[in-house]
């Protein structure tokens, strides 16, 4: 059995760290995938646009912090298979990205400026798990996905009847959410205590009420 080191911080690895956060942030989001049977983008109500608008950015600032918190564990990761795991993860959460960023561009709506904000922020959570333990960090992983897949259940529940375009993004997003946590689970994620669970809602609340209008 591999023996986990500890993590050793190079000067790629941090260049690495910092092309990622540029393209995350900056960078046109390309996706590998597009969801299963995509419909044509429906005309909505101009008050169903700004809706759908303002649950998009909220979903695309959660890919955001997606990126930034794998990024963060496999820049801190013990054993080389977390790590791989990781960046594994992040691809596909990259995919999510794109199909949130190219919805947002069809409604005619803007990303979250708080942006670097929520990269920043996840980045650093997420290295300070790795760098206490793999075990950690997965756990970080199985319980952010949870939580993400019942936050896009409430937005699925929340999508105007006629916009199935938004509605099979998202579908197809949550069905990755759970494999993400279930594979965390398999790899040895950590439970993590009650009162970091509740930080973390209570930090996602926070996120998601700003992104929706900001």
């Amino acid at each position: 059995m591999e023996r986990p080191q500890a993590p050793v911080l190079t000067v790629d690895s941090l260049l690495q760290a910092a092309d990622n956060a540029l393209r995350a942030l900056f960078a046109p989001a390309h996706a590998a995938r597009t969801p299963p049977g995509l419909p044509d983008a429906p005309v909505l109500e101009e008050a169903d646009r700004r809706h759908v608008a303002g649950l998009m950015r909220v979903d695309h600032a959660g890919e955001i912090a997606a990126q930034a918190l794998y990024h963060g564990q496999a820049l801190m990761a013990r054993r080389a298979q977390t790590r791989e795991f990781l960046l594994r993860a992040a691809a596909e959460e990259g995919d999510h990205l794109a199909w949130c960023e190219q919805r947002l561009g069809e409604l005619g709506a803007r990303p979250s400026l708080l942006n670097p904000l929520w990269y920043a922020g996840s980045f650093a959570i997420g290295a300070a798990a790795a760098a206490v333990s793999d075990a950690l960090s997965l756990g970080f992983v199985a319980e952010t996905e949870r939580q993400v897949e019942g936050h896009l259940a409430e937005h699925l529940d929340r999508l105007p009847a006629g916009d199935l375009r938004s509605r099979r993004i998202l579908e197809t997003m949550q069905r990755d959410e759970v494999g993400h946590a279930q594979a965390a689970t398999n790899a040895g994620a950590r439970d993590l205590p009650a009162p970091v669970r509740a930080a973390m809602r209570l930090t996602s609340q926070v996120m998601t009420r700003t992104a929706y209008w900001i």
